[in-house]
């Protein structure tokens, strides 16, 4: 075990509500995708709502964005999770079901070992990535950053 673990905030605006017929794919996918997260090496937490299932009532700015909150031990986790396993499927239909965005929708972070995030450090995080482009406080998987600080071999 490292003495830090990689935060991960991803946002999506709805082209639909979740309860349209159109977003219904993606809505079906919901409980299998995040028990396989769930169940993945290197999962160590997410947000979920007041019912503990996933996030999808909150909503940080407007009805049609949602969040995706997760901490990993490592890049290589949450890398794998991505796209080594079901949940590629649903990151290549993402335009199905999200508007395509005018600006950075992910953003990675080192968190001390057993820090959980909110979701206002989390869209700072969003913020600074947004406004500095990667840097070691807010960075992305194509350029990730150590937890000293230092790039990281891509």
């Amino acid at each position: 075990m490292t003495d830090h673990h990689l935060a991960q905030l991803n946002v999506g605006r709805l082209r639909w509500p979740l309860d349209a017929p159109e977003s219904a794919g993606f809505v079906d996918g919901l409980k299998p995708i995040n028990a396989l997260a769930d169940a993945s090496p290197g999962f160590v937490w997410r947000l979920t709502d007041e019912g503990g299932q996933d996030a999808t009532s909150i909503h940080p700015d407007g009805d049609d964005m949602i969040v995706n909150l997760s901490v990993w031990e490592s890049r290589q986790a949450l890398w794998d999770f991505t796209y080594r396993s079901d949940h590629l499927e649903y990151v290549r239909r993402r335009r199905e079901w999200f508007q395509r965005p005018t600006e950075p929708i992910m953003v990675l972070w080192w968190v001390p070992a057993g820090h959980l995030p909110s979701l206002e450090e989390a869209l700072a995080r969003l913020a600074r990535l947004r406004e500095a482009g990667p840097v070691p406080e807010a960075f992305t998987l194509r350029r990730p950053y150590e937890p000293d600080g230092r790039l990281a071999p891509t």
